[in-house]
């Protein structure tokens, strides 16, 4: 079988890919190992974790509105089975909807593992009807958009059911009594803030000296100050793993670190430690695509490997590892193919974390700005100063612009607190089009609302909120 464009992976980049070049007019074909289109976002990652955090964010929002308002519900029971058959109800329906647009595009979909045989052929194993008779597809060209999959180093890749990844985690199996979250990253703080509202006693432990590591310690402040009352203050930073062993009814962790160290036992352990690209096994070594550090595929700014027939995109290119930006990719990899002037170099790629709080950032970052030496000035709106942040009971935000002093461009801007990941979408635009403070402050934003603090906070640069006292800048 022969098609003028394959398609390596059936995720957000693949898909993403698959359908631009088919309104285009390429003959196109996604080989994809699972059943269904979709990928770890759809199937495994963003869509079902996102349906069980808005589970966790109501039933926060009731005990807030027991606690603070007194309005009581009563006690919550939660149908574990029916929580799981919603969120499975979601991914049926989202997936259903890209096999259908599939079809109505002549995309084809062949369900089988895709392994390069040469720069223009990959052999397809598996047993689905899909498979075209010789079990090869041969093609003029190819986007990799194979992902990335959970990573367990070392000790930590221990073969047990109680030990689970964030897949495992989002099959909610059942409600543990006890679990132990190894990681404090995004995946481990989404995953665990869950549990917790289900139930679960749950500790988080993390190596580094802090939750969400290479984000902006502003943000993460109020996160980890909810998180310690959530979690009863078992958040154990600095500390190491250093063993995991299956005990049959628990899982027994020996820790090391200045605030926890010995062994306890738990009934869950969830490892999310990252994520790594799927590079290896692919046959990749018959092609002549390189490999870089950390198993990523090197690709250039048009999305072209050092394979003249092979494109690549999202994880498995390189960081941040999110499904919008494989997407974007995906837009510039087909422009590539269909020989347009374009190339993937954005100001701002946005990454939310969607705890409670939100955290929320996009473009120059505090740390990425004293490590490279960026000439700054900080302005930053408390939530505590916002009507409608104090109407929801939400005061613990937090609005942050950079903003060059000598030319007042906004450089880049974070959030915390509650709708930060759908809020963060102005702060884009804005750093993209190089807008300076006064294109934000001069744009009317309504009242009451939570965008107001991204005005609000351009006003404190200048010295001109009304509702906190900044002196004017001089």
């Amino acid at each position: 079988m022969h098609t003028q464009l394959a398609v390596i992976g059936g995720g957000p980049g693949g898909y993403a890919a698959a359908f631009i070049a088919a309104d285009q007019g390429v003959q196109v074909t996604i080989v994809e190992q699972d059943k269904r289109l979709g990928g770890t976002c759809l199937l495994r990652g963003c869509i079902p974790s996102k349906a069980l955090l808005h589970v966790a964010k109501v039933m926060s929002e009731v005990d807030e509105l027991s606690e603070e308002w007194g309005v009581n519900f009563g006690s919550p029971t939660v149908d574990i089975d029916a929580v799981r058959a919603r969120k499975d109800k979601v991914i049926e329906l989202m997936s259903g909807g890209l096999k259908q647009l599939a079809k109505r595009r002549n995309v084809t979909v062949i369900t089988a593992r895709a392994t390069f045989e040469n720069s223009t052929t990959v052999k397809l194993e598996g047993d689905h009807e899909s498979i075209p008779e010789g079990g090869r597809l041969t093609f003029d060209h190819a986007i990799l958009a194979t992902g990335s999959t959970p990573a367990a180093p070392g000790s930590l890749g221990v073969e047990s059911p109680r030990v689970i990844d964030s897949t495992g985690a989002l099959a909610l199996q059942d409600v543990p009594e006890t679990m132990l979250v190894i990681g404090g990253g995004y995946i481990g703080l989404e995953m665990g803030s869950v549990y917790a509202h289900l139930g679960s006693q749950v500790s988080v432990v993390e190596l580094t000296d802090g939750l969400l590591p290479g984000a902006d310690r502003d943000l993460v402040k109020p996160l980890q100050k909810r998180l310690e009352k959530l979690l009863d203050g078992r958040i154990f930073l600095n500390t190491k793993v250093g063993a995991i062993g299956d005990r049959g009814d628990k899982v027994e962790v020996a820790f090391e670190g200045p605030n926890k160290f010995g062994v306890e036992h738990y009934d869950r352990v969830l490892v999310a430690v990252g994520r790594r690209p799927n590079s290896a096994d692919i046959g990749l070594e018959n092609t002549q695509v390189k490999i870089i550090q950390r198993g990523f595929v090197r690709a250039n700014t048009r999305q072209q490997t050092d394979d003249p027939h092979i494109l690549a995109i999202g994880d498995v290119v390189g960081e941040p590892m999110l499904a919008h930006k494989a997407s974007h990719e995906a837009k510039v990899a087909v422009e590539t193919l269909l020989g347009h002037p374009a190339e993937f170099k954005p100001l701002a790629i946005p990454a939310v974390v969607f705890t409670d709080p939100e955290i929320a950032w996009a473009g120059l970052t505090e740390m990425e700005a004293k490590r490279d030496g960026v000439n700054y000035e900080v302005a930053a709106y408390p939530w505590a100063a916002s009507g409608r942040a104090q109407a929801l009971g939400r005061g613990e935000g937090l609005t942050k612009w950079l903003v060059d002093p000598d030319t007042e461009r906004l450089l880049g801007c974070g959030i915390v607190g509650a709708g930060a990941g759908e809020l963060i979408a102005e702060a884009v635009i804005a750093i993209e089009m190089g807008c300076v403070v006064h294109d934000l402050t001069d744009s009317i934003h309504a009242h009451p609302t939570l965008s107001e603090t991204l005005m609000n906070a351009g006003e404190v640069f200048h010295g001109t909120a009304v509702e906190i006292y900044k002196p004017r800048r001089k």
